[in-house]
């Protein structure tokens, strides 16, 4: 099913970002929206052809130079995209002609980002013009773009221009120097090199033409080498450009160029790419993929959280980390943050990790960087940058220069106070640990990260003398509205939990691997009298808490500052801070993002100190309502969704869920021309795991106690545990059902039915008798449940066509005739009589069932209200003024946006579709699901439906049935009409009144 996203021009598919109207205030933003990569570099959604103000931009990992100001930042790389089409002598670009039609799609499932337009030159000739583009998941260094150019009515010149842009600027500033560019047999190339870091970059470029005769020349204007070809084009003849692009670095290879050239030379066709390239991404969603039915927007939106942070992931190279804005936008300069290790690291711990084990890697190979920054403050051990880049040092900006040109900047203190860093590194590396069993890795690498920085914590705490406590002075907690704070809570406890697991790890190191023990004593001078010390910290470190009522204090004197009720600014289109002011906003009760809240949910897990129900609901009264959870901080809502949910609290749980899923693909705090809000993603994931589905992780595996959200009626997902996959299936009505765990090649134990293993909700159908009897004597008819194609509208023609397409593509015999029988019958069964014994397998399935509902999104395009069948607004509007509840049961996935392009979504109060229920008509569940949304009973409703199945459906759940059509189809039904043409409610009422007194 599609939902449109608000003012995006967005419709969503279970796989499909579809944008099917160009809009130039949102260019930017768009950009990021539509980035595409491969783990090992991303391209944001510009356009091939380029348009003005646009911000394109490809990120490499680890491809850093320096900066004034900002220290370091993320290199933009030279641009692959650059494709040029000039009709006749006029240059195809949005901001000129005419735009007759506009699709834009990103296939999450392949990586696939495509462009279909219909466009009308300045001189008047139309022309359709298609892009499609991947960054390669099979192959790293591999990108592919190709270009179909159909001329609509004219014959004429065609000319496309294929380069590569060497002057990429990062918002003015270009960080690259001129070396060389040149041609060779099988295209041109370029050669780059930044001008502090000295990282040298090699692109290579073939351009491939099919459907005309046609010679490439080349081009070798300086920084711009070009491969151009000039056509003769016929009218409704289509011809197809091929773009293929390889690109190195100094980083991985010695000789980037020549490794570009080599590859170029040895790359397959276009199509073949592709197929490689869809057949790693399927590798990827088997591991990965969340299925969500009951919720079309979270269905989509989900896995597009989970894609933006998949094509951001290193998986070839363990020095390098995901930046906050993943590889996707300019914000942030491409700095790490926590971000990384608190929010991102557990979707790829428990579903790629060996993903996960790169991105702990990358703060080892960075330590030299954290020691460093340890001397410079004047303490031991190792003190971790708050923005790191690539060599580790801090590089967080001093300085933040505003707009205004006489307003003064403001100074950053992150980089001096923000150190709880410091043990959300070991907090991530020790749930590594946990989850993998990964021992080698630990003796290696991860032991030195946590007992360095354990040591950092020897030399920061404070002794005093007074309390006869260790305390933490001159911090700034999760929540950085407050700059210059006494023993944060946040700080103290991870600090207090760091070293309680440094001393565990150690004594491990010692047990187990005593000459890596001995090693790191010498290099770390880490001695007895230290441990023992740290044993003290832990004993006596301050902690601000009431044990009778479980509130913690923030930190020292929090509750003494000026209380704010974020109600009375109402609304607004902001953060609070530059409401209130930086000073006023440091000395009031208002919170950036949780921080108390923080705590209490990384303490959740394994349930430590100060983790507890009462706790967590005393604290929840207090900081919920304080904190700036709309304009505050991204990283907020999903943590807030995840503890609202164990709280009981779904409403409130699936509103801050939605707020932070959809923070990207609606824009909703205004930032995201920035790049993609990386920690919210991974929020995203935890609060779909940890939170709805309630997973817990055990000694014998992850266990399901699930809270499912209204709606939602089933859940499913994977979990690597310890060398195990555990599958998780699970449903509103039934709870958790636990496939089995699949070790490497065994059956393992799941244990997901040893406790929790049902839901806390459910609703049990019980079909009654297939006769059509009257429910009840006298009928109280409360709601109608309108069944969609064929009742209010007929969108037959269009399944017909969808599926016809797909039929003739796979040469598959079908016609009108056999489409009958698809009538009223689901996505999946219909694909299963087309098929009929044909073998295909699961996956080829699943991609059909895409493909057919793709094409018939494509023909929806065309719905307006005037496809509504005759009598249908009549009688829906008679029945809401009669106050009669009005509900849509369709076994359609595409149901809502269906309604919306009829314009009649306003006079519906629920929906239940093809995501709803999992038993599709004849079954009841459909109707009863879409009674249970209207509240009412099943007797009290009316089902008008035109298929034998959806009266059967209606009369096994205990409904009054309105047939629509002959009476050999839907005879079964209480009342038989030909259309709802001329049809009252009052008329209605009155049949079924006398079927009920014939009855009895």
């Amino acid at each position: 099913m599609q939902t449109k996203g608000r003012s995006r021009h967005f419709i969503y598919t279970d796989w499909i970002l579809i944008e099917t109207q160009f809009d130039p205030e949102q260019l930017h933003s768009k950009e990021t929206v539509f980035t595409i990569g491969n783990g090992y570099l991303g391209t944001r959604g510009s356009f091939e052809e380029g348009y003005p103000h646009t911000l394109p931009a490809t990120f490499i990992h680890g491809v850093y130079d320096d900066v004034p100001v900002v220290y370091t930042e993320l290199v933009n790389c030279p641009d692959w995209l650059p494709l040029i089409v000039i009709v006749n002598g006029d240059r195809f670009r949005l901001d000129r002609g005419e735009i007759l039609s506009y699709d834009r799609q990103l296939d999450l499932r392949q990586g696939l980002l495509t462009r279909a337009v219909r466009w009308r030159s300045p001189s008047g000739n139309t022309i359709d013009i298609s892009f499609e583009r991947f960054a390669s998941l099979a192959d790293p260094h591999v990108l592919a773009l190709r270009c179909h150019l159909t001329p609509i009515d004219f014959e004429g010149l065609i000319e496309v221009q294929a380069s590569i842009n060497g002057y990429p600027e990062n918002q003015g500033l270009n960080h690259w120097e001129e070396l060389d560019q040149g041609k060779t047999n099988q295209g041109i190339w370029l050669q780059r090199r930044t001008r502090n870091s000295r990282i040298e970059l090699g692109m290579a470029v073939k351009v491939t033409v099919l459907g005309t005769e046609a010679s490439l020349q080349v081009n070798t204007a300086p920084g711009y080498p070009t491969l151009s070809t000039t056509f003769f084009a016929k009218a409704q003849q289509t011809v197809t450009v091929e773009k293929l692009v390889t690109v190195f670095t100094s980083r991985e290879i010695e000789a980037p160029v020549p490794a570009a050239q080599e590859k170029l030379a040895q790359l397959p066709d276009y199509a073949t790419l592709l197929k490689a390239n869809e057949q790693a991404w399927d590798e990827v969603w088997q591991q990965s993929d969340i299925l969500i039915e009951g919720d079309s927007t979270a269905t989509f939106a989900v896995r597009y959280n989970l894609f933006q942070l998949l094509i951001a992931a290193p998986r070839d190279d363990d020095r390098v980390s995901i930046p906050a804005k993943t590889l996707s936008g300019f914000g942030y300069r491409g700095h790490i943050f926590w971000d990384t290790e608190i929010f991102m690291q557990p979707l790829f711990l428990f579903t790629q990790p060996a993903i996960a084990r790169n991105l702990l890697s990358y703060r080892w190979h960075t330590l030299a960087g954290a020691r460093r920054k340890a001397v410079h403050y004047g303490y031991r051990g190792a003190m971790f940058a708050w923005e790191s880049a690539d060599t580790g040092d801090e590089v967080t900006p001093r300085w933040a220069i505003g707009s205004d040109f006489y307003g003064e900047d403001v100074r950053i203190w992150c980089r001096d106070r923000e150190i709880h860093i410091n043990a959300d590194i070991p907090y991530a590396i020790w749930n590594y640990w946990q989850a993998t069993g990964d021992d080698d890795w630990m003796q290696k690498c991860g032991a030195e990260v946590i007992l360095d920085a354990a040591i950092f914590w020897n030399s920061r705490v404070e002794f005093n003398s007074e309390r006869e406590q260790y305390e933490i002075r001159g911090v700034i907690g999760a929540d950085e509205y407050h700059e210059f704070v006494h023993n944060n809570a946040f700080t103290n406890r991870m600090a207090q939990w760091h070293l309680e697991k440094a001393i565990a790890v150690y004594d491990w190191l010692a047990d187990k691997f005593p000459e890596r023990a001995t090693e790191l004593e010498q290099k770390l001078k880490l001695t007895p009298e230290e441990r023992s010390h740290w044993q003290d910290i832990i004993a006596k470190i301050l902690f601000f808490y009431e044990p009778s009522t479980g509130l913690i204090e923030q930190f020292e004197g929090f509750f003494q500052l000026e209380d704010i009720n974020l109600a009375d600014y109402e609304p607004r289109d902001r953060s609070m801070q530059p409401i209130l002011g930086i000073d006023k906003t440091n000395k009031s009760q208002v919170l950036k993002q949780p921080d108390v809240l923080m705590l209490l949910y990384l303490m959740r897990e394994s349930a430590d100190f100060p983790y507890n129900e009462k706790a967590l609901q005393t604290n929840w009264d207090y900081y919920a309502p304080r904190t700036d959870i709309t304009y505050g901080s991204s990283l907020g809502p999903a943590v807030q969704a995840i503890l609202a949910s164990d709280l009981g609290k779904s409403a409130e749980a699936y509103e801050q869920f939605m707020r932070a899923l959809m923070v990207d693909l609606e824009d909703n705090r205004g930032n995201t021309n920035d790049g993609i809000h990386g920690a919210s993603a991974g929020g995203i994931w935890q609060a779909v795991i940890f939170g709805f589905g309630g997973i817990q992780l055990t000694e014998n595996g992850p266990v399901a106690n699930p809270h499912l959200p209204p709606g939602w009626t089933r859940l499913k997902f994977k979990l690597h545990w310890r060398g195990k996959w555990h599958d998780f299936d699970l449903h509103e009505e039934l709870g958790t059902s636990e496939q089995g765990s699949r070790g490497a090649g065994e059956q393992g134990s799941g244990g997901a039915g040893e406790r929790g293993s049902r839901g806390e909700v459910g609703v049990s159908f019980s079909p009654l008798p297939l006769v059509p009897d009257a429910p009840s004597p006298m009928p109280n008819i409360q709601g109608f449940i309108f069944d969609l194609d064929g009742v209010l509208t007929d969108t037959a023609e269009l399944h017909y066509l969808a599926w016809q397409k797909l039929a003739d593509e796979e040469g598959i015999p079908f016609n009108r005739e056999a489409n009958e029988a698809l009538r009223g019958v689901s996505r999946r069964a219909s694909l299963m009589l087309i098929l009929g014994d044909r073998s295909y397998s699961e996956a080829q399935i699943e991609e059909m069932m895409e493909r057919k509902n793709r094409y018939y999104v494509e023909l929806l395009q065309n719905m307006t209200p005037q496809d509504l069948l005759p009598g249908a607004i009549a009688l829906l509007d008679e029945l809401r003024q009669a106050d009669i509840k009005i509900g849509i049961g369709s076994a359609s996935k595409n149901a809502r946006p269906v309604l919306e392009r009829l314009g009649i979504v306003d006079k519906v109060d629920a929906i239940a579709d093809g995501y709803s229920v999992q038993e599709p008509k004849p079954a009841p569940d459909l109707f009863l699901y879409a009674a249970k949304q209207l509240g009412i009973e099943p007797a009290q409703s009316v089902v008008v439906e035109d298929a034998a199945a959806g009266v059967e459906a209606a009369l096994a759940a205990g409904m009054w049935a309105v047939g629509l059509g002959p009476v050999e189809r839907v005879g079964a039904a209480h009342i038989v009409l030909p259309s709802l043409e001329g049809i009252k409610w009052a008329d209605l009422r009155e049949q079924l009144s006398n079927i009920s007194r014939q009855k009895q």
